[in-house]
């Protein structure tokens, strides 16, 4: 049988998965800006965990093979990769599992590449969970499932924060005293793997962009900017948490570490209190009064005054981050969007060229409604719309650590 990864991506009430053969690599004919990944076989993902789940995958070319609604009143990470698992048996079609990869939100200092996760390696994730405790444990409980499922399979952890790593020191450091510093207080920046997605596929859809200074704007429920220049990431807005920088879809973004303050002695919030409304209350949702989701507050901005104030928040930080970063680059070259609404908001996209224009970017109108790829016009600067792909990314990093061991036997 030919051997197949599987590639989990695990959030606090969703699990997202791809399955990938080991042993043969092509571009995805869908894509023109794709990248060589392993072979796709299926995307899925299990959501509503915790509450009423549904199953759902799809074939390389997106068929929907499978829409379910598994029973099960306390459905969680184990038992929605307990149904991926036995789904996947039956629909095996000449493959055999080989190793499961992870995206992992927080790699830390040490670790700024893919590796084999052992008994080591999971008691210094375990370590980081108090850096990212909203993602982390997240990300760590399938791994132990399948430690505990099944011990033979090999596992892979591949990190949002690895690709930052190369920065420059003073770029990842804050004003504070060097023991805090120490204790691992720095600034890690996070959608690394989409990141390095969107660096390699740049080398396809523009290798001259690639090697010079763009911005790539990952704007979804979860948001961020990245400086690259030839491809490297040099600034990045989210710093030692996902909380920081841009606002999103229920978290803040960037804040004056007074208001945490206030809201701890003023508003008599506990630390877990003020957490929670940092995180799940704030951002579009907590501006708006409405909602977290751009589809809904585009609806309603002509007659709703929240949402249209939350979406031109949206669009003023996103541009303010960009400057900054411009100004770390010493210039620009071109401006990649992508992300859910990065992909598929026009509007958004075009509000952000417009504020754009003094840096020389041109709006092309009807390319960005017709989704792009290339969404300016003329010369100066250039605007991109590319699809990332954060478990193809995974996969790849599977591939390159464990490429050897996943060889079919002779």
């Amino acid at each position: 049988m030919n051997p197949a990864h599987l590639v989990l991506n695990a959030g606090s009430s969703s699990l997202k998965f791809q399955v990938f053969r080991a042993d043969s690599v092509e571009a995805d004919h869908r894509r023109p800006d794709a990248i060589d990944i392993p072979h796709r076989l299926y995307r899925g993902r299990v959501e509503g965990l915790g509450g009423t789940p549904r199953f759902v995958v799809r074939d390389r070319d997106g068929a929907v093979v499978a829409d379910e609604r598994p029973d099960g009143h306390a459905y969680g990470h184990e038992a929605a990769l307990l149904h991926v698992a036995a789904w996947l048996r039956a629909h095996r079609g000449g493959h055999r599992l080989a190793a499961v990869g992870h995206r992992v939100v927080h790699g830390g200092i040490a670790y700024d590449a893919p590796l084999r996760v052992d008994d080591a390696v999971m008691r210094e994730l375990e370590r980081l969970v108090p850096l990212a405790p909203l993602h982390q444990p997240h990300n760590l409980t399938p791994i132990r499932v399948v430690q505990r499922r099944f011990p033979a399979l090999p596992q892979v952890a591949c990190f949002d924060t690895a690709f930052h790593r190369g920065q420059p020191e003073v770029a990842q450091l804050f004003a504070l005293p060097a023991e805090v510093t120490a204790r691992g207080v720095r600034r890690y920046g996070f959608h690394g793997l989409s990141y390095a997605y969107i660096a390699a596929a740049l080398r396809e859809r523009s290798p001259a962009l690639a090697e010079g200074r763009t911005v790539v704007a990952h704007l979804g429920s979860g948001a961020s900017l990245c400086a690259l220049r030839r491809g490297r990431s040099i600034a990045t807005t989210m710093g030692f948490s996902a909380l920081d920088g841009l606002p999103m879809g229920t978290r803040c973004g960037g804040l004056d570490p007074g208001v945490v303050f206030f809201l701890l002695r003023e508003m008599r919030l506990d630390p877990d209190e003020a957490e929670r409304m940092l995180y799940t209350r704030s951002g579009l949702l907590g501006v708006s009064g409405l909602s977290n989701d751009m589809r809904t507050l585009r609806a309603h901005a002509a007659t709703d005054s929240g949402a249209r104030e939350a979406i031109d928040l949206f669009v003023y930080r996103i541009g303010r981050e960009l400057g900054s970063l411009v100004a770390a680059l010493g210039g620009i070259d071109g401006l990649v969007f992508t992300g859910g609404i990065g992909e598929n908001d026009a509007a958004t996209r075009a509000e952000v060229l417009r504020g754009a224009a003094w840096a020389g970017f041109r709006l092309d109108e009807t390319d960005n409604e017709a989704g792009g790829p290339r969404i300016t016009r003329g010369p100066g600067p250039q605007a991109f719309v590319i699809p990332t792909d954060e478990e193809a990314m995974i996969a790849r990093g599977m591939r390159a650590v464990l490429a050897p061991a996943s060889r079919p036997a002779p």
